[in-house]
């Protein structure tokens, strides 16, 4: 293959906005030259045409399996936040789909339902002959119908589950809302995707992300979870035929109901998955829960609508005792460890569990909605990377009503510290946790940068959220680019220079010269190894 030089191109190289260097040249996957006239006679010439070239985006938290798999069922993600907008496509998608025994998907946001809750019987007068059962844009809670109630044997007389809760009226019955662990009470009877609908979302997915500049991931839970089958295999599959064409790291999943006997079974899976492209060298711990249905877990109790501390600090899903015997066993095998960690106390769980821990295999918390300020500085004194979900942090509806009453003024003013992070030398990775939210990379810069939602208003009268915590342009880029590639164990990638692996974004435009317009900038191509994935 001849060599491809970019041309006329602004280049931010993974760290630093350099500017126009001259011809970026690439030659059997790799940079060979940066700086004017450097291309060599008979080079394909892509022209950037005064946009940015960069490192590809890598995904630090994603799941493209599940989001393929939504974007193929019924996805109500690029619905506006309505209840009846979600009714509507919910008939219209049963109707489309005569055939198909259960109406599965997901995408619906809380806020669209009061309280933040949907309920079976306005599934039940849409598809009044089928199942329905749809996650929610977190992945914490599921909207059912009646009759998928009825399949699983919910009643008034079943009881929560240690790790989840049934939503309930007054006299006890489901109403059609199952939160975290609750919905596994539907395993067994809801379909299950076979080997090739798996494959079919993972392409899906992989479409989707290389078309918005992501060469890179890493998956956040491989394994069996909240009703999908383990992607391991599927991953293998993809990676020995070829068909995978970005470069993943799975974090393999931590059963919380198991204990340390499960370490061998991770082990046995590193090897069984890993080839080509895909490498199951992490382990995902989910901590705690979210905050929106109370399971984050809190240093301090959730308050109650009127302001009044309530018996409720949410859920530790692993003891956290236990957590750190894990997490030293994991990390002396060798493992990464990706924690979910959400809550002021769940965070601190996990970085206690890091302590005494091996920096070099780069452990990382993802969501960081509350960080105690006692625990800031701690993350770069452990050599923890902190693993941002950037688009979260802006005021929208979900946090107005369903997150700041029931954290209260001192904690609501604490949220998402970015800042904090960054200023106390945290390392910085990022990812967007698709399908929670969209994995467009440059909406979640812009609001790392802006702390405000690209094109989406903010509430009447608001400000950007907590705009002190927002990231310097440059320090946001690097944390979807060079600091996810760190993460991920990819040193040859996320950056521009000679020798680096040729994973690259082209963009219509330079953001660095407007960075009002960060969310406005397209991705014009994207390069794996020097060779297109996706041309617009």
């Amino acid at each position: 293959m001849s060599p491809t030089v970019f041309r006329n191109a602004t280049v931010f190289d993974g760290f630093t906005h350099r500017g126009a260097v001259g011809d970026v040249v690439v030659e059997g996957g790799r940079i060979t030259a940066v700086g004017p006239d450097a291309a060599p006679a008979g080079a394909r010439v892509v022209d950037v045409a005064g946009g940015l070239l960069l490192p590809g985006f890598v995904d630090a938290h994603v799941h493209p399996i599940q989001g393929g798999l939504e974007r193929l069922g019924c996805d109500l993600s690029e619905l506006a936040v309505d209840s009846a907008a979600y009714l509507s496509h919910v008939r219209a998608f049963a109707h489309d789909h005569p055939d198909q025994p259960w109406i599965q998907g997901g995408g619906w946001a809380m806020a669209a339902f009061p309280g933040g809750l949907p309920t079976a019987s306005a599934l039940d007068e849409v598809v009044p002959d089928r199942p329905v059962a749809l996650v929610n844009r977190d992945h914490h809670g599921m909207w059912v119908s009646s009759r998928a109630l009825e399949l699983a044997g919910i009643t008034r007389d079943t009881p929560d589950p240690h790790d989840g809760r049934i939503e309930r009226d007054a006299d006890g019955e489901p109403t059609g809302c199952l939160h975290e662990g609750a919905m596994d009470l539907l395993a067994g009877v809801v379909p299950v995707a076979d080997d090739d609908a798996m494959h079919a979302g993972l392409m899906e997915g992989q479409r989707f992300l290389h078309s918005l500049g992501v060469t890179g991931w890493q998956d956040a839970i491989v394994g069996t979870y909240s009703n999908m089958r383990d992607g391991g295999p599927t991953y293998a599959r993809a990676a020995a035929s070829g068909d995978l064409t970005g470069t993943v790291v799975g974090a393999l999943w931590w059963e919380r109901d198991r204990g340390a006997e499960q370490v061998d079974d991770l082990v046995a899976k590193r090897a069984d998955y890993s080839r080509g492209r895909f490498a199951a060298t992490a382990v995902k711990v989910m901590q705690d829960g979210v905050a929106e249905n109370g399971t984050a877990a809190l240093v301090d109790p959730y308050l109650d609508r009127c302001g009044h501390a309530t018996h409720n600090t949410g859920i530790s899903f692993v003891d956290p005792v236990e957590l750190r015997g894990h997490v030293r066993a994991l990390d002396a095998h060798g493992f990464q460890v990706h924690v979910h960690g959400l809550g002021d106390r769940g965070v601190r769980e996990a970085l206690d569990a890091f302590e005494g821990t091996d920096p070099a295999r780069r452990h990382h918390i993802a969501h960081l909605q509350l960080v105690h300020p006692d625990d800031v500085r701690r993350f770069a004194d452990l050599g923890v990377a902190a693993n941002l979900q950037a688009l979260w942090a802006c005021l929208d509806a979900q946090m107005t009503e369903l997150t700041i009453p029931f954290l209260g003024e001192e904690r609501a003013a604490r949220q998402y510290p970015f800042g904090d992070l960054h200023r106390a030398g945290a390392r910085l990775v990022a990812g967007s946790d698709w399908p929670v939210s969209t994995p467009d990379p440059l909406a979640a810069i812009h609001t790392a940068v802006h702390r405000t939602a690209y094109d989406e208003p903010a509430p009447a009268g608001t400000d950007p959220f907590l705009p002190e915590q927002a990231l310097p342009i440059e320090a946001a880029f690097a944390a979807y680019t060079s600091g996810s590639a760190w993460v991920n164990h990819r040193d040859d990638a996320g950056r521009i220079a000679v020798g680096a692996v040729a994973d690259l974004v082209v963009l219509d435009r330079d953001p660095f010269a407007a960075p009002d317009e960060i969310g406005a900038a397209r991705v014009v191509s994207t390069w794996v190894d020097g060779e297109p994935v996706f041309e617009a």
